[in-house]
């Protein structure tokens, strides 16, 4: 009976030595990506002064500009057109519209588009 107690007793102190040799293993892990993580840091190049950040331009920041623009419509075609045959090879720029009113959201509407409500209208 006491054989079964003392071999017990050696297989936690196994686990238990185990244990610590995980223990131990995991902590070195950490140490090394630490130390890792130093050197990758130390190879970086410093961070920019204030004096190397971006400037706003003397002008002024950029604006945004609101404009309409001329449609540019793909030719309908019986074959499949691929970007090589669109005139500019798909790249043809776009022209300023004629200045037209948007529509805006309308007071005492509800504010969507196929909503379903009445809307106030």
């Amino acid at each position: 009976m006491n054989t079964s107690w003392m071999d017990i007793a050696a297989g936690r102190g196994a686990l238990a030595g185990g244990l610590i040799v995980a223990g131990v293993v995991v902590v070195a892990v950490l140490i090394g990506a630490f130390w890792l993580g130093i050197r990758v840091k130390r190879r970086e190049p410093p961070r920019p002064t204030p004096a190397e950040q971006p400037r706003a331009p003397e002008g002024g920041p950029v604006r945004e500009v609101m404009e309409n623009r001329e449609p540019n419509e793909v030719p309908r075609s019986d074959h499949r057109l691929t970007p090589h045959r669109m005139p500019g090879h798909g790249n043809a720029g776009s022209r300023s519209g004629a200045s037209e009113e948007r529509p805006r959201w309308d007071e005492g509407s509800s504010g969507s588009f196929g909503s379903g409500g009445a809307g106030g209208r």
